[in-house]
């Protein structure tokens, strides 16, 4: 008489689990996690004191800013850049934070991961799930870092620290929250783009400016109409976490960020499910 065996699949807290820990094992035993945390600590303050650098003539420099605060976020949300001091707050994090997105996912497929994970009949949605969670908690401690970079500049020059509390909590919180949403959809991109690493750094940086977002304003500006409705999208959302937000601009950011996370998931892995992701 036989005795039938049978192996249960592990469940997907366990499969999750596995995997989040080998990303974030990764994450933290690789130089790129600690650069990239450096830079967005270094290009806040660089442009703090860059401001205040003296003129070809020997006079003070124009400062950009009049508010320590106004680096971290900008006074209101704004769709269309007026000048390099609306463009130059914590949204340069979901820039430089999707570069290394790519390198790090890109690095997944170069050193033959990608291949032994998924012949081991890992499923495609635990990896973009794995990856979406990892990606997001780098960017998370990016600003943060950058939040610690920008504040310490802003006080060696000298800039004012009068500020709606309240708002700037809401406001480095609606950036952070928007973490998961860039970091799905930088996932998403590298995913399409993954024979192509240097194209899936270059669409992360357009479209980790905002470009499209900007533009559209544009447009809609130029026609009268209102343009609350780019809240809708990641960079539209991201612009809406400024120093006058409130409670609703918070949960804008969360709603969007927590639906563009589900929208990219989906369609990444229906992607990897039905092409070569070797």
């Amino acid at each position: 008489m036989t005795r039938e065996i049978k192996f249960e699949s592990p469940s997907f807290q366990r499969r999750i689990k596995g995997m989040l820990g080998v990303d974030f094992y990764r994450l933290f035993h690789t130089p790129l996690f600690y650069i990239f945390l450096a830079i967005a600590a270094i290009i806040p303050a660089m442009v703090s004191a860059m401001t205040v650098m003296p003129g070809p003539d020997g006079s003070p420099g124009t400062p950009l800013y009049s508010n320590v605060w106004q680096i971290i976020a900008a006074s209101e949300s704004l769709y269309v850049i007026c000048g390099i001091a609306d463009y130059a707050n914590m949204n340069m994090v979901f820039i430089f934070g999707g570069i290394m997105v790519s390198i790090f996912i890109g690095h997944d497929y170069k050193s033959g991961y990608v291949k032994q994970l998924f012949t081991t009949h890992a499923k495609k949605q635990d990896y973009m799930i794995s990856k979406t969670l990892a990606c997001a908690f780098a960017m998370a401690c990016m600003c943060i870092s950058y939040f610690i970079g920008g504040t310490v500049g802003g006080l060696l020059v000298g800039y004012e620290t009068e500020v709606n509390a309240g708002s700037l909590i809401l406001a480095i919180l609606g950036k952070i929250v928007m973490s998961l949403g860039w970091a799905s959809f930088y996932t998403f991109l590298n995913v399409i783009f993954r024979r192509y690493f240097g194209v899936s750094i270059a669409s992360s940086f357009f479209f980790g400016t905002g470009i499209l977002i900007i533009g559209a304003a544009a447009i809609v500006e130029s026609l009268g109409a209102p343009a609350w409705f780019l809240n809708v999208f990641l960079y539209g959302a991201s612009v809406n976490a400024s120093l006058a937000s409130h409670i609703g601009s918070f949960f804008v950011c969360l709603a969007v960020s927590l639906g563009w996370t589900v929208i990219y998931n989906l369609l990444g892995t229906e992607i990897l499910s039905k092409s070569d992701v070797y």
